[in-house]
């Protein structure tokens, strides 16, 4: 099959021992790469009952067919772990430049198993073996210091993926920075690489390129799937303009941007944040990943600092969701989140939990309180080193909640916390964050694309009838696009079309729609064999209580509660999973998966 180059390297870190692994075309054929070929290799290696944080757990990191060609945004790649957050299976994506340079090396895959007895440092070198270096000099540093040495110690063409002093911390919401300024961002990742006393993996001077079946005409569907983005508003203008936070206003606009933990959903001093004021008042310029034409990213200045962001779920995160609309303090404390190492959205929502607790007389840290803009970067800086009351944020809000007697001021699902979309004003949307595979996720599933920004066709928010059948395909066409590996913006503006075409002429294979959604049906339902095996029920596949009370944000003109109980059968129904939310047999044959053991 082309497109891959049908091997990974195994690394155990206890024995410092490396191989290479053989992986067969069957495989790309059941899972395709990235997140599915993550998915797989990690499920068959690392046991469901496994302590997140033990040796015994994985990080499995993975390229896919798209990585490294010259279709728009295929610059991205793919992580899988168990999340010392969540204690779910846990995949996460990263853009920027680190997976095409990783392509390059020839493999498309590393697992790192096993934990090394001091802190070291992994070369890919091009074709050379994988090397593992001593990095005491650079234990204790934070992202931006370690990125520097690194360039410092192996030269300017080394791209690095590390962890900051979360990691090192194994602060539960720890994330692994991408070059200092993108990341693995969610599920505590960067805690299960800083178990692993690993600090850094470095690729360069990759010489492999990406062998592609029909070269022709793969550039003939990127140039029309570029001309398709260039024709799509959010992709041509919005993005570009104003980046990711752009959207800010139009969700506070329908209601649906969460302020003070999720109590109401609207702030006339929301817009104070958003991508407008970014852009007039903190913006450098803009940057964009590998081969990707919408170009959302920022670089910015805040004060006397300087760094990537914020982005729409930071900007809200550690804003409004907080109840802080000082858009250079907000800043502030994105940089040293991304220093740190530290997952913007859980540290936001960790701290409006802790806001929430104060005010309820719960938390021992009066300096903790709704509006208080000069506590967040110290608030960022304990949780890093777990200082004080570091300690207890570096948990997570549910750990936190549940400590101090309130687990409904926690707003997690699976105990991973929500991101900036209220589920109130989005019922398609809210059943995607009960049955994320990964916890409360608003990427596993994007109903919000159709819901809100009618991509690609609109559809009523508000019912909830109706809406499990989509979820489920949308669940499937999403983990196909994270398994390819490509950016869901892109996914905005081409149909799921594309993906068959692009798949199929750099392959070489006929990967149909059919096929396709067969393959992200298969990766769903293997994750949730895992979760099953880890001891997770249809108990977890649940919102938050005050979700399904009475007590409507502002914003919200009408009784918009959610009802999960009833959506969830829909959707167990549709997925012919049983009242327990586990695949029944008929469902496991048709996939080729078996309940995963001890």
């Amino acid at each position: 099959m082309k497109g891959m180059f049908n091997k990974a390297i195994s690394l155990n870190l206890t024995t410092n021992e490396s191989r290479t692994i053989q992986l067969e075309d069957d495989l790309y054929l059941n899972y395709l790469g990235g997140r599915g070929l993550g998915v797989k290799l990690f499920t068959d290696k690392v046991s469901p009952k496994v302590d997140p944080l033990s040796p015994d757990n994985a990080l499995v990191f993975t390229i896919g067919p798209l990585t490294g060609t010259a279709v728009s945004t295929s610059g991205r790649m793919a992580l899988v772990t168990k999340s010392p957050l969540t204690g779910t299976i846990f995949y996460s994506n990263t853009g920027g430049m680190f997976g095409f340079n990783f392509k390059r090396c020839g493999i498309d895959g590393l697992i790192i198993e096993g934990a090394s007895s001091k802190p070291v440092y992994l070369l890919l070198d091009g074709d050379k073996d994988i090397e593992i270096k001593d990095a005491s000099a650079l234990w204790g540093l934070n992202t931006e210091e370690t990125y520097d040495k690194i360039i410092e110690l192996e030269g300017p063409k080394s791209n690095t993926l590390m962890i900051g002093p979360a990691g090192e911390h194994q602060v539960r919401m720890a994330s692994i920075m991408n070059n200092a300024e993108r990341a693995f961002g969610r599920g505590g990742v960067g805690a299960v690489m800083g178990s692993k006393n690993l600090k850094a993996i470095v690729v360069k001077n990759g010489t492999h390129k990406t062998e592609v079946h029909d070269p022709e005409l793969m550039m003939k569907y990127a140039k029309s799937a570029i001309d398709k983005q260039q024709a799509l508003p959010v992709t041509r203008a919005a993005y570009p303009l104003f980046g990711t936070a752009g959207t800010l206003e139009v969700i506070n606009g329908l209601g649906m941007l969460p302020i003070k933990n999720f109590t109401s959903g609207q702030h006339e001093e929301a817009k104070k944040t958003g991508g407008e004021a970014i852009r007039r008042e903190l913006l450098d310029k803009t940057e964009a990943c590998y081969a990707c034409t919408i170009k959302c990213g920022r670089l910015t200045h805040a004060g006397d600092m300087k760094g990537k962001g914020p982005e729409y779920e930071t900007v809200w995160a550690l804003g409004a969701n907080c109840e802080v609309f000082n858009l250079v303090k907000i800043a502030q404390a994105n940089y040293y989140c991304n220093q740190l190492g530290i997952d913007t959205i859980s540290m936001g929502v960790t701290i409006s939990c802790a806001m929430e607790l104060q005010e309820m007389k719960l938390l021992p840290y009066p300096e903790v309180t709704f509006g208080n803009e000069d506590v967040l970067a110290e608030l960022v800086k304990k949780t890093a080193y777990r200082d004080g009351i570091g300690n207890e944020l570096a948990e997570g809000s549910k750990r936190l909640a549940v400590k101090y007697g309130n687990a409904q001021s926690a707003i997690q699902v699976k105990g991973l916390e929500l991101p900036a979309y209220d589920p109130r004003g989005a019922m398609g949307h809210a059943l995607g964050y009960a049955t994320s595979n990964r916890g409360g996720c608003h990427l596993t599933g994007y109903m919000a694309a159709m819901e809100i920004f009618s991509a690609p066709k609109r559809i009523p928010r508000f019912t909830q009838g109706g809406k499990a059948d989509l979820l489920v395909l949308k669940q499937h066409q999403s983990a196909v696009e994270d398994s390819l590996v490509s950016c869901k913006f892109a996914g905005f503006a081409v149909g799921f079309d594309f993906w068959s075409r692009f798949t199929t002429t750099i392959t070489g294979l006929d990967f149909n729609i059919s096929a396709l959604l067969k393959i992200g049906e298969r990766i769903y339902n293997l994750e949730r064999l895992y979760n099953v095996g880890a001891g997770f029920t249809e108990l977890e596949d649940i919102l938050p209580e005050r979700f399904s009370k009475d007590v409507l944000p502002e914003g919200l003109s009408k009784d918009r509660t959610v009802n999960i109980k009833s959506m969830l059968e829909d959707y167990y129904a549709v997925r012919k999973w049983n009242e327990h939310g586990v695949p029944v047999q008929t469902k496991l044959d048709e996939l080729g998966l078996h309940l995963l053991k001890e």
